[in-house]
């Protein structure tokens, strides 16, 4: 029996007891000290003497390796091998990648994590444990605390001495387990067992999915989400006090990185300077957006010729008038943010350095309507 001891098993009653227990077990030095507890126990390892597990430096270096291997496929796709200009960014747009990269950091540290635990460090699949076949696995996956002193490789355990010492250390049963016979090779009548049983599961799972799809064709998979409470702010709600589904923003808020206009009428906007100086560059940026939003109506010239039809019933002011040249840039200025009788806010089709550009552009077109003398010079 001492050839084919493989451990010698005590059980404890408690946590507790199985923590007391070690010092003096390995103090023995007898064979390898092994635990087997129903649920972790802190401070089991360094109570062992094991080297502290690494896992977490392999799921660290693998999940370094996965956002790696994911920024580089996603540069290559995007900056090289089919370059593609998105809403302007650049083809490096580090920033958006970051989503796939972190997917894929959480795939190989996932996968990392459960086939290092399983395959390297716990040596699995491997069903022939003698502790699986004892009869202390009963008692050690419910209450109880197992302790083992197994054979150490390479030489004998000896059986007496390690009963001695686990009953000396508080054991109150104890167990001896035989060296398992050595598997061998996989037959080949497991291998058409598997083949068979997968095959079959195969089949079974298709033709019932089959089935279910004939009878329940329209059945949607997700009604929870399908079918949620949402408000729609085209409809009456009873959630808000007036019965509207669409509410007005907060008094007093204003959008992110957005300051309201602060002037009312003309008058108040004609104390307005405008910011921009009258460059080349400024009035060919006037010009563009004269063109693509206030010549239809107000002429080329700025002379309030509209280039639309007779059908056009609306009477679009003169730019070229005194009234208008005496108008201060701020009034100008305001009649483009706000609108004016039938002509509307421009507010939303032009920035605010096209507004002023704008400005710019008119008092040129007036310039050239109505020369002074020195011009000429």
């Amino acid at each position: 029996m001492r050839d084919r001891a493989f451990a010698v098993l005590g059980l404890f009653d408690s946590a507790q007891a199985l923590m007391d227990a070690i010092p003096g077990v390995r103090e023995k030095q007898l064979g390898d000290v092994e635990t087997y507890t129903p649920y972790p126990v802190h401070g089991m390892d360094e109570a062992l003497g094991l080297r502290r597990s690494p896992l977490g430096g392999m799921v660290l270096v693998m999940g370094i390796l996965g956002a790696i291997t994911a920024l580089f496929f996603q540069w290559w796709m995007s900056a090289v091998d089919y370059p593609i200009v998105v809403g302007g960014k650049p083809l490096n747009s580090w920033q958006a990648f970051v989503p796939i990269m972190f997917e894929v950091t959480v795939l190989f540290a996932t996968f990392t994590a459960g086939l290092g635990m399983l395959l390297l460090l716990n040596k699995l699949p491997f069903f022939g444990h003698p502790v699986l076949s004892s009869r202390a696995i009963k008692a050690v996956t419910r209450d109880r605390f197992g302790l083992a002193v197994e054979c150490p490789q390479g030489r004998s355990l000896d059986v007496e001495a390690a009963k001695a010492v686990l009953l000396a250390a508080g054991a109150t049963d104890i167990e001896v387990l035989e060296v398992p016979a050595p598997s061998g090779p996989l037959s080949v009548s497991f291998y058409t067992r598997a083949f068979w049983s997968i095959l079959a599961a195969c089949i079974v799972s298709g033709y019932g999915m089959y089935w279910a799809v004939k009878l329940f064709p329209v059945l949607p998979p997700m009604v929870h989400m399908e079918n949620q409470p949402k408000l729609n702010p085209f409809k009456p709600d009873s959630f808000f006090r007036d019965g509207h589904g669409m509410q007005l923003p907060v008094a007093g808020t204003v959008a992110r990185g957005h300051m309201p206009f602060p002037f009312s009428t003309q008058e108040q906007a004609a104390s307005m300077p405008n910011p921009l100086p009258m460059t080349a560059k400024v009035l060919a940026q006037g010009k563009t957006a004269y063109e693509q939003h206030c010549a239809v109506c107000h002429g080329v010239l700025g002379n309030g010729v509209p280039t639309l039809t007779s059908a056009y019933g609306a009477k679009p002011a003169d730019l070229q008038s005194k009234a208008i040249r005496d108008y201060p840039d701020g009034k100008i200025y305001f009649v483009i943010m706000m609108g004016k009788n039938s002509m509307p806010s421009y507010a939303a089709d032009m920035t605010e350095r096209e507004r002023w550009a704008v400005v710019h552009y008119v008092r040129v077109l007036q310039r050239a309507q109505n020369a002074r003398e020195g011009d000429f010079q």
